[in-house]
């Protein structure tokens, strides 16, 4: 009786242990992450009073520009799982080592790409439709903005880093001061300078550099306090690439998933189309909260394996998805509740609110499986298990396509459309928790 006691005192301590770090983790990083579609929130505000073609021209521009550093999202990812788990196995100056080469990949990413988008620019911009109006405003706005690219992915690339080092707090500051800088910065260049859009693109372009700037200082000063070269080592970028390219797949086929759905919504009618937009701007939201713990799992998880404490990894992630189901109920009830007061501040169509409120509910329904997903996808993301995580994804896609494309033909609506992604989440559910069930994602050690 003694001995089922003291192990349930310290099956408890455990748990308060790991909510401790998942909160403090979480909670700031989840201020980061929506700190970043404030961005856009603020140049639109910005732009809009300038008139509609040069709001059309922000729209086709910066959908490109996100769309562009959203593919190298795993900067971010695969440098927090290998600096975690040198900090795990007590290696300060290799963590700081391995982020400096991500840091080098992320600048040379963003040199290529600027080479690239620069004197493509006006032709990407026709392609993607934009109206003789609005067309020389996206130009103007892509070919400045792209300026800011290599910024942008050293951010990500810092930003993974710090989260490595199991500091979520920085990267919020950042951020707050970065959307504080870039709306002073837009407004003045805009009307106090009278440069138009191209002054909300110059506001961007300084802030975003301003951003990668200081998170440089700060990977600096640590280099320097525990002796980490700060040179380019071919190896190690490499490397980086490496651990990189099976996320830059996974992402890919998310982008891909989430492009067929918009697609989809678009043949089934404007008013189906427009609900969707509004959907989907909910669902990304509800993904920030989300996210914020996969990110913790990131950190933490990476920082047990490299330990090489494999208990105190499997703990931590039967913890986190706890977390996420919890999360999860919470938002779906939150959506629900919501719904009649959250559909006329985007519009007063009554044929969008229609379309919307049952496919509200099918989102509100599988935010627990959307929990369960997101935190395994963290945990993995953590082991570094990123192959795994590619060929999942791949497989998701190949289930995902045909059924939504089906959608139309079988005369389905929204709701079918909302069912078919709710599918997709619990196919992606499935494969991660058959992986995290498995065992094989735990490698313990200083590299996977």
């Amino acid at each position: 009786m003694v001995h089922m006691t003291q192990a349930h005192a310290r099956h408890r301590t455990g748990r308060r242990q790991h909510d401790r770090e998942i909160v403090s983790l979480a909670v700031p990083a989840f201020g980061s992450l929506v700190a970043e579609p404030l961005f856009l929130m603020a140049d639109t505000a910005i732009v809009g009073h300038l008139g509609t073609a040069q709001l059309a021209g922000l729209g086709v521009a910066s959908a490109l520009l996100m769309t562009a550093v959203s593919v190298f999202v795993f900067l971010a990812y695969a440098t927090t799982a290998a600096v975690a788990r040198r900090v795990g196995a007590g290696d300060l100056q290799a963590a700081i080592r391995q982020g400096m080469d991500g840091i080098w990949l992320a600048l040379l990413l963003g040199a290529a790409v600027v080479a690239i988008v620069i004197p493509t620019a006006s032709g990407v911009v026709d392609l993607f439709g934009a109206s003789d109006a609005a067309a020389p405003y996206a130009t103007t706005y892509l070919r400045i903005s792209a300026l800011g690219i290599p910024a942008m992915l050293v951010v990500l690339a810092a930003t993974g880093v710090l989260r490595g080092l199991q500091d979520t707090k920085t990267p919020l500051y950042v951020a707050i001061a970065g959307f504080v800088a870039n709306g002073a910065l837009n407004a003045g260049l805009v009307y106090g300078a009278d440069l138009g859009i191209a002054g909300s693109a110059w506001g961007t372009v300084i802030a975003q550099w301003g951003m990668a700037v200081v998170y440089l200082v700060v990977v600096v000063r640590g280099a320097r306090k525990h002796g980490a070269s700060l040179r380019p080592d071919a190896a190690g970028i490499r490397a980086s690439a490496q651990a990189g390219a099976p996320l830059l797949v996974r992402t890919l086929s998310l982008r891909a998933i989430l492009m067929i759905a918009t697609a989809v919504a678009a043949r089934l009618g404007d008013a189906d189309i427009a609900a969707h937009q509004i959907i989907l701007s909910l669902w990304s939201l509800l993904a920030f909260a989300l996210d914020a713990i996969a990110i913790a799992g990131q950190a933490i998880i990476g920082r047990y394996l490299g330990a090489g404490d494999a208990q105190g990894a499997r703990e931590a992630c039967r913890r986190m998805v706890e977390w996420g189901i919890a999360v999860g109920v919470v938002l779906g009830i939150l959506v629900v509740i919501a719904r009649p007061a959250f559909l006329p501040l985007f519009t007063s169509d009554s044929a969008v609110k229609d379309a919307a409120l049952p496919a509200l509910l099918i989102v509100a329904l599988s935010q627990p499986i959307s929990g369960i997903v997101f935190v395994l996808d963290g945990v993995l993301m953590g082991a570094g298990d990123g192959p795994y995580l590619a060929w999942a994804m791949l497989l998701t896609l190949a289930v995902f396509a045909p059924v939504a494309l089906l959608v139309p033909v079988l005369g389905g609506g929204l709701t079918a459309l909302w069912a078919t992604m709710t599918l997709m989440m619990t196919v992606r559910m499935v494969t991660l928790w058959l992986r995290t069930r498995s065992g094989r994602w735990i490698v313990t050690g200083a590299t996977r």
